[in-house]
Parts: C-alpha cells; sequence; structure tokens
C-alpha cells in the first residue's frame, strides 16, 4: 500500500514515448498528469509542440498544457511556484500524482528548486536584449559559451529566454551563470521517483524523423504560417516554427525546412539526453510498489 506522497516523473528525450507511459500509469493509479513540457503551455502551439491529442486529455485530467498565450510573460520560477501550490491541493485526494515532460530545467525547478540568483540591474536587462535584438540567438550563444561552457553543455541553445537569464547574470557579476546553482535541493513535502525513458539512438531519431513528417502531414506549416507575425516573441524561437519562418521569407526550400526541423528536433533531442544524463536518481526501472 501506498503511504506517502508521491511524485512520479516521466523523463526523457522528445518522441521516446513519454506521453503514452504517462497516461498508461495515470489511468492505472487514478490519478492526474502534470506537464513538464515548457512547449506545450502555449494554447497556439499544437502541432509543432507534439501536444497530447484530445481524446488523450480526455482520458486523464491534465495540467500545464494549453494554459498559457504566447504573449504572456512566463518563467521557470513561475512554474515552480505554481506546480508546488497545485501539488498541495492534488495531494489531498491523490497519494501520487504524475508529471511528465522534457524540460529538464522545468523538472529539476519542482523537484530542487530554484537558487536564488541575483537582482538584475534594468541596464543590464537592456544590454542583455540589445545583444539578442542586434545579433541574433548566435550573439547570446557566443557570449554564454565563452563564460560559462559548463552551462552551455547542458541548456537547450535555440532558447533564447534560458540563454538571455545566464546573460544577465554573467553581465550583472562578471561570473558564469552556473555558478548560483547549487546541489542543495529545497526540502519537498513529497517524496519523488524518476523514471527515465531510454531508448537506442538510432529507434530514436528514426522516431524524431517520421513524426516531423506526421507533423507536416497535420498541417504543421500552416499553423507556423498562423504564427509568422509572432515570430519574434520568445515561445516561438523554437524548433519546428524557426524553420518554418525562414521558408516564408524565401531564404529556404519546403524540403529544406522539413530537413532542418528534423536536424534540429534530433540536436534538441541530443542536448535531453545529455541533461537527463548529468541530473542525477533518474532509472528505467520503477518502483514495485506502484504495479
Amino acid at each position: 500500500m501506498i503511504r506517502d506522497k508521491y511524485l512520479y516523473i516521466i523523463g526523457g528525450p522528445t518522441a521516446s514515448g513519454k506521453t503514452a507511459r504517462a497516461l498508461e500509469l495515470a489511468q492505472k493509479l487514478n490519478t492526474c498528469i502534470i506537464s513538464a513540457d515548457s512547449r506545450q503551455f502555449y494554447k497556439e502551439m499544437n502541432i509543432g509542440t507534439a501536444k497530447p491529442k484530445n481524446d488523450e486529455l480526455q482520458l486523464v485530467k491534465h495540467y500545464f498544457i494549453n494554459n498559457l498565450s504566447i504573449k504572456d510573460e512566463y518563467n521557470v520560477g513561475t512554474y515552480e511556484h505554481e506546480v508546488i501550490s497545485l501539488l498541495d491541493h492534488l495531494f489531498i485526494e491523490n497519494d501520487v500524482v504524475i508529471m511528465v515532460g522534457g524540460s529538464g530545467l522545468f523538472i529539476k525547478s519542482v523537484t530542487d528548486g530554484l537558487d536564488d540568483f541575483p537582482e538584475i540591474e534594468p541596464e543590464i536587462r537592456a544590454e542583455a536584449k540589445s545583444l539578442f535584438e542586434s545579433k541574433g540567438l548566435a550573439g547570446l550563444q557566443e557570449l554564454v559559451c565563452s563564460n560559462d561552457p559548463k552551462f552551455y553543455s547542458t541548456v537547450d541553445i535555440n532558447n533564447p529566454r534560458r540563454l538571455m537569464r545566464a546573460a544577465e547574470i554573467i553581465l550583472q557579476t562578471g561570473c558564469p551563470f552556473s555558478n548560483y546553482r547549487s546541489a542543495s535541493p529545497k526540502r519537498r513535502k513529497f517524496s519523488v521517483i524518476k523514471e527515465y525513458i531510454d531508448i537506442d539512438r538510432t529507434l530514436l531519431y528514426n522516431r524524431i524523423n517520421n513524426r516531423v513528417l506526421h507533423m507536416v502531414d497535420e498541417g504543421l506549416k500552416d499553423e507556423a504560417f498562423d504564427l509568422m507575425s509572432f515570430r519574434h516573441l520568445g515561445p516561438l524561437q523554437t524548433v519546428g516554427y524557426q524553420e518554418w519562418f525562414q521558408y516564408f521569407e524565401g531564404s529556404i526550400s519546403v524540403d529544406r525546412a522539413i530537413e532542418l526541423v528534423q536536424q534540429n528536433t534530433r540536436r534538441y533531442a541530443k542536448r535531453q539526453v545529455t541533461w537527463f544524463k548529468k541530473d542525477g536518481g533518474w532509472s528505467s526501472h520503477p518502483p514495485s510498489i506502484f504495479f
């Protein structure tokens, strides 16, 4: 019999089968699912984020899917506070709650908490924003890579918000962002079980390539076109959309856009694998207490 309160987390790279596993487990345990996929928060981004289908969302109660607009300001710190508050309520009725996703930093914010970072002065924030506006992602990547290779090796380098935050810390303090990430987790009122979906890399890459083709068949190009006017917003600075924006601007062909979505998704998956392997406590063999 399960006596304590557990947050059962299912993590792994994109296209590894996390959604199916979460649905299976949530139904078996008669509980709900919290998404830890930061791209699935946004209601305007559907096909390109591989959200659960409507029938899957109806099978099990989901949280943190379609809860934001791409115009909303949101960050991992807000996610931490909202999830912890939600768990306080969910654990009244549930002994186990499922969390699933591939956004490692968002997962870690809930399990371990975020560190206390120095306050960023307005002029420093403006400097980092100016760097991004003038030199784009490449400018942020160069700054973070040269000043904090440790963080750069694990972060999603195509995520401007993550890079911007690191750049602000570097510019504000002159120290690497990773220096402010401690190994001392916050104490939580629940226990954590972390199941990692391990999958052969060749199989994973084949799944990614096929999933992208399926997304195209479902209308990914049209979805990206409808969001073209918002391409400057942070949530859309991501794989699956940026490539199509290049196509709409006339710089690449349709076939090249599809190839780039596949290639960049494979690279994203590789970074996710690196994150989960460096993070501790993950197991591909969940404890039998739940089964």
